[in-house]
């Protein structure tokens, strides 16, 4: 559990779970992407004002949130925007315990400038929809599409009898390909290098404590609320005051007497919708070769470097690729030590920027300091592709497709934030200057390093935002106290 394999009949190659405490209240999709279960439907919700908790109560008689201590089949996760939380009459003053970045959302003004999603690499006309159209999201996971409409229709008619429709939906998928990988829409392996938790409530596979990972480390507080962080602290969470001697199932506070912890074993959960152009994609590499006209980068040798990795997901590094780690692509390993200068694997491409690695250090003596500072903005990735896959990569079928981007974190701004403003869109990122993510930014030149001179593409947006938002992903505990809510 925890590390989504990137083949159908691969094992995990750091696998980690929760101690039994622990995983009996946080939900299951913490730990797993629930990799087992092929298909899955995100159905999004609106929440009229003053609906209570009696619809949550509702929904759970009959459909089961996972929790972490297996895999589940069907599987199923909640989570909550704020203003989700505030309809279901959450108090004013428990309100205010939740984080800025989650009370303003994702589409506050300067939120939205720092994340750039007021320029080109959103839809056209802008976001069809935000938390103020769905303010809550369940999405559920089966391992047939007969059986997951099944389990949708049911979910769907019992929230509609509570009176918390459902406003849309995204059918999710894994698809596994002839080779036994997941691939996204543009053809490349999906799922490669996830963080892996240490903590004292984190087990190996053995079922000892899981060793903190030397390359991929996140801290268990950077993933649910409550633990030790980044900085060596508890993860702040909400908390909220209830009458003295009530039995609400949630622990007292361990940071403000009187209080209890609403948010222990619970997360932010990140929801982006990214609508992908994969002939716009292709015609671009197509073209960008053609201009640059060297033979010994065709569109698909292109396309590796912008992404970082060839389309079965193995690194590139000069003069070829790093070969695989137990039949899976390798993932141990350092920029400094394998392409300091972005020979293989150009600085600017897609997997060096959302991950740096030690890549960003300017000697030997720094490169252990600049991980571990990079390891500190680490996000855990639970999104899956949706749409048809495309007959022609190269020929525009007018059919939505893309990823529903989704990750946990317990900190906006430091994690996802971060990420997003800081390495993906940052224009100056390392050495370079007036170039975003080649992948995710909006049309631009991106630098190939080569002897004896670098050379420099055009490629175009092929990935445009079109909707998304914060949501808490409460723990089962939190979940009982939401469903009390009158």
């Amino acid at each position: 559990m925890g590390a989504g394999p990137v083949t159908a009949d691969a094992q995990p190659s750091q696998g980690w779970r929760l101690e039994p405490k622990t995983a009996r209240d946080a939900q299951g999709f913490v730990v797993s992407p629930f990799a087992h279960l092929q298909y899955g439907e995100a159905l999004f919700l609106t929440l009229p004002p003053g609906i209570g908790g009696g619809w949550l109560a509702a929904l759970r008689a009959q459909i089961t949130i996972t929790d972490a201590t297996g895999q589940a089949s069907p599987s199923a996760t909640i989570a909550f925007a704020y203003s989700g939380l505030r309809a279901m009459n959450l108090d004013a003053d428990t309100l205010a315990t939740f984080a800025d970045p989650f009370r303003e959302g994702m589409h506050q003004e300067d939120r939205r400038r720092r994340l750039k999603d007021d320029g080109p690499t959103v839809i056209e006309g802008g976001a069809v929809w935000s938390a103020d159209t769905a303010n809550a999201v369940l999405v559920v996971y089966e391992d047939d599409e007969a059986a997951l409409a099944a389990l949708c229709a049911k979910a769907s008619a019992i929230l509609r009898v509570a009176g918390a429709p459902v406003a849309f939906s995204i059918s999710l998928s894994l698809r596994f390909d002839e080779k036994g990988i997941a691939r996204e829409h543009f053809g490349f392996a999906d799922g490669l290098s996830q963080p892996v938790p240490y903590g004292p409530e984190i087990l190996g596979p053995s079922g000892g404590p899981a060793p903190k990972d030397l390359w991929h480390p996140i801290a268990a507080g950077d993933i649910l609320f409550g633990h030790i962080n980044a900085h060596d602290e508890p993860a702040p969470g909400p908390l909220v005051k209830v009458p003295e001697g009530t039995a609400c199932g949630l622990p007292p506070s361990q940071t403000a007497e009187g209080y209890r912890d609403l948010g222990v074993n619970g997360s932010y959960l990140v929801i982006r919708e990214l609508r992908q152009d994969v002939a716009r994609f292709w015609t671009s590499m197509d073209q960008a070769a053609a201009a640059l006209g060297d033979p010994t980068l065709p569109a698909e040798a292109l396309a590796a470097r912008v992404v970082g990795r060839t389309a079965d997901g193995d690194p590139l590094v000069p003069g070829g690729t790093l070969p695989p780690v137990g039949g899976q692509p390798a993932n141990t390993f350092g920029f400094l030590a394998t392409d300091p200068h972005g020979v293989g694997c150009p600085i600017g491409s897609h997997i060096r920027r959302a991950n740096p690695r030690d890549g960003l250090a300017p000697d030997p003596q720094s490169a252990l300091d600049l991980l571990k500072a990079a390891n500190n903005h680490r996000i855990l990735r639970r999104g899956r592709k949706f749409g048809p896959p495309i007959a022609d990569p190269r020929v525009d079928d007018q059919q939505s497709r893309g990823l529903l981007f989704m990750c946990l974190n317990t900190d906006l701004v430091r994690q996802f934030e971060f990420v997003q403003q800081n390495w993906l869109l940052n224009p100056t990122f390392a050495t370079l200057f007036n170039e975003t993510d080649p992948l995710m930014g909006p049309k631009g030149p991106f630098t190939i390093p080569a002897q004896p001179i670098r050379r420099r593409a055009t490629v175009e947006t092929f990935i445009h935002f079109a909707g998304g938002d914060y949501y808490f992903l409460p723990s089962l505990p939190a979940l009982d106290y939401l469903g009390g809510l009158k």
